[in-house]
């Protein structure tokens, strides 16, 4: 096994950003040390029927943990999907149904191994606790947040003062996207340089972010 410093330096090649240096770092010397690997998670909706080029960015990227002996969840955004990523938007995207969002499903498990090695690979859908969370539990977790951290956001704050229309199902958007990360009880989190702002939502002390060039 390779040490924590040069599986770091192997980490560290194409991504943009490591969200915290040290303590990606940390985490990989106490992989290292135990021989427990790090569970890597990427979430993608499935809001196309392909993925797309964009996307093969993240999947190296993820191959390449798996190659460093650690464990990957491609996490497939079936709930997420629904209501549309919002990011770089100017306007609310179009509602999919859950028929639309399984059919892209479909197609996404068959493309990624051309990528990801399947025996290492662990898919995962943000339906099965997010379908299961009560109205007491959402707003628990909304209630973590404010309407003003989230109008920091630059989308929204940009049709804020435009007064264009934000939808209230938007904002819920970041807030399951970094749930998943604490479901998942992810160590570190892939995603787009236009995914900071959903990423950092996760709120879990053991999640780590790798942005890449490519959006997620």
């Amino acid at each position: 096994m390779l040490s924590a410093k040069e599986q770091y330096e192997i980490i560290k090649r194409g991504a943009v950003e490591v969200i915290v240096e040290a303590d990606l770092l940390k985490k990989l010397e106490k992989s290292v040390s135990t021989g427990k690997p790090l569970r890597v998670k990427a979430g993608f909706d499935p809001t196309a029927p392909d993925i797309h080029l964009g996307h093969t960015v993240l999947l190296n990227k993820m191959r390449q943990f798996q190659e460093l002996g650690h464990e990957v969840i491609f996490l497939i955004g079936d709930f997420t999907g629904m209501i549309g990523d919002p990011t770089g938007k100017s306007e609310t995207r179009k509602h999919l149904s859950r028929e639309e969002v399984a059919e892209n499903a479909k197609t996404y498990q068959q493309q990624i191994y051309k990528i990801l090695d399947p025996a290492k690979t662990k898919i995962a859908f943000n339906s099965e606790w997010m379908s299961a969370m009560t109205a007491d539990q959402m707003i628990q977790l909304a209630a973590r947040h404010t309407v003003a951290r989230m109008l920091e956001r630059e989308d929204f704050k940009k049709r804020y003062e435009s007064q264009l229309p934000i939808s209230i199902h938007e904002f819920l958007y970041p807030l399951i996207q970094g749930y998943d990360s604490v479901a998942l009880r992810a160590d570190v989190e892939l995603g787009g340089t236009d995914q900071k702002f959903n990423l950092s939502w996760g709120g879990n002390s053991r999640r780590n972010t790798v942005r890449n060039r490519s959006a997620s």
